[in-house]
């Protein structure tokens, strides 16, 4: 597969605009947690496990986006599944952890950021956006569209990402004051969430036929590599007859590629739901029982106590 893959290129398997402007947005933390942040006035550097989180969220992006899974993700159901996991539910959690609070704090308290953030991390709109969003794209039509089109590919893409942190803030807001969700109620919201998805993910698994268009061997499939795939590389392998379909790059079957990303996708998202329920869990169960109950009144001591008896 990877020497078939080669025939794409090294813009099209690496991204390197793409990685360049990670690089950008890594240098630009760094700068305003590090050097610069006097400018937020008297505020810490982000802890080493923060720093940690943020950059390797900013690489699970690029691994997802702009190394080869993003190539395979147009060829392969199985890999736009895998990327979709990756990239909506464990990368926001990763870079969110990762931003410090004051840093979080600045750019929420912006004139016009400010009601637009608390609408959209209201709980309910959080989980219905993100959710609704998520099954819409993935209905056939919708799609293969999504698939032709670069513009509406893009909006898609970027519109997700967002909302996907907009449904993780609720969950995992390093800001006290807006950390205001009850710990059960933040497992309610994971399962609901989980289940959501499920749904998508078993109407994907058990259909008996091809879905979508743009995984076949037609014309849809061509359209889709070029959101990724330069033009002339492009257009000098098809006119080289150079591709047959995506059965060049995988031994499965539509149905079974189908399948198969349906199944990765709810194993996935199972693992991260089912760890963000653990933490929240276990973070919860210790500090109830690390709670000191107050010293009672004298009052309120049996008679035995209160006369040494």
């Amino acid at each position: 597969m990877w020497l078939n893959m080669q025939i794409f290129g090294f813009r099209a398997l690496w991204s390197p605009y793409y990685l360049s402007f990670i690089c950008v947005v890594a240098l630009l933390y760094f700068l305003f947690t590090g050097p610069l942040r006097h400018y937020f006035g008297d505020v810490r550097r982000p802890s080493v496990k923060q720093q940690i989180l943020f950059y390797s969220g900013l690489i699970l992006v690029y691994a997802v986006k702009g190394a080869p899974v993003d190539l395979l993700s147009h060829i392969m159901m199985g890999a736009h599944m895998i990327q979709m996991a990756l990239l909506y539910l464990l990368a926001p959690v990763w870079l969110i952890l990762g931003i410090p609070a004051w840093m979080w704090q600045w750019f929420i308290e912006l004139k016009y950021v400010r009601p637009v953030f608390r609408l959209f991390t209201h709980p309910l709109i959080a989980l219905a956006g993100f959710n609704s969003l998520f099954a819409i794209y993935h209905i056939p039509v919708i799609f293969d569209f999504s698939k032709a089109t670069p513009t509406a590919h893009i909006i898609i893409t970027v519109g997700l990402f967002i909302l996907a942190c907009f449904m993780w803030w609720p969950i995992l807001s390093p800001v006290e004051k807006y950390d205001t969700l009850q710990p059960l109620l933040k497992i309610g919201f994971l399962v609901i969430s989980a289940f959501i998805v499920s749904i998508a993910c078993a109407l994907i698994i058990f259909s008996k036929e091809p879905m979508y268009q743009a995984f076949s061997s037609d014309g849809a499939w061509v359209q889709s590599l070029a959101l990724c795939v330069p033009p002339d590389v492009l257009s000098g392998l098809t006119d080289a007859n150079a591709l047959s379909g995506p059965d060049m790059f995988s031994p499965l079957s539509l149905v079974e590629d189908q399948q198969l990303g349906g199944i990765v996708m709810m194993t996935v998202q199972q693992i991260i739901y089912t760890s963000m329920i653990s933490w929240i869990f276990f973070r919860w169960f210790t500090a109830q029982s690390l709670k000191v109950d107050p010293k009672p009144a004298a009052g309120d001591l049996p008679y035995s106590v209160r006369h040494g008896k």
